[in-house]
């Protein structure tokens, strides 16, 4: 089978980055929330009008990982909208992060996450921020050895209900 391919995301792939958006997103914490809240959650979050914007969004970049022509994963990134006393307008935010269940624990997400840094500092090195759910330690741990800390959190709504998240940063890498 041929090495997964990362590549940046473009218009044309919206349709399928919305579905596999709400794949992974189930896989990983469906069994979380009530079916109404994952439902009310999912048509806004994973919209096919959201995705579209997103991948419009000149301060935006999504990516799609694919083996075989099928998708496998994705990640999107962009100008920071987490609130913290820290951030600024400039700093990067990785937003999403996702493969599938079957493709994890194999470097592949290294390759994802190492795609998504490179294009959040290209202009200049910066501060990056990551929301992660307070319950995911192998993502908080995957972060950790990255570079980030826990300084903050924040409540995080999927449909009724409130989630507790930690807010990871990283200060800029030095040039």
């Amino acid at each position: 089978m041929p090495e997964p391919l990362i590549r940046r995301a473009t218009p044309a792939d919206a349709e399928r980055l919305s579905t596999l958006g709400r794949t992974t997103f189930v896989e990983s914490f469906g069994h979380l929330y009530p079916a109404d809240h994952l439902a009310t959650f999912l048509a806004k979050a994973y919209s096919l009008t959201q995705t579209e914007a997103d991948l419009a969004d000149p301060t935006r970049a999504s990516w799609i990982v694919e083996a075989d022509g099928q998708p496998i994963g994705h990640a999107l990134a962009g100008l920071c909208g987490l609130s913290h006393a820290a951030a600024r307008p400039e700093d990067g935010e990785l937003k999403r992060f996702y493969l599938l269940e079957a493709w994890r624990n194999g470097g592949l997400g290294s390759r994802l996450f190492e795609a998504v840094m490179d294009w959040l500092e290209a202009s200049e090195p910066r501060v990056i921020w990551i929301g992660v759910w307070s319950q995911n330690l192998g993502a908080q741990r995957f972060y950790a050895r990255q570079g980030f800390a826990k300084v903050g959190e924040y409540d995080f709504e999927v449909g009724g209900t409130t989630d507790r998240e930690f807010i990871f940063r990283r200060a800029a890498r030095p040039e």
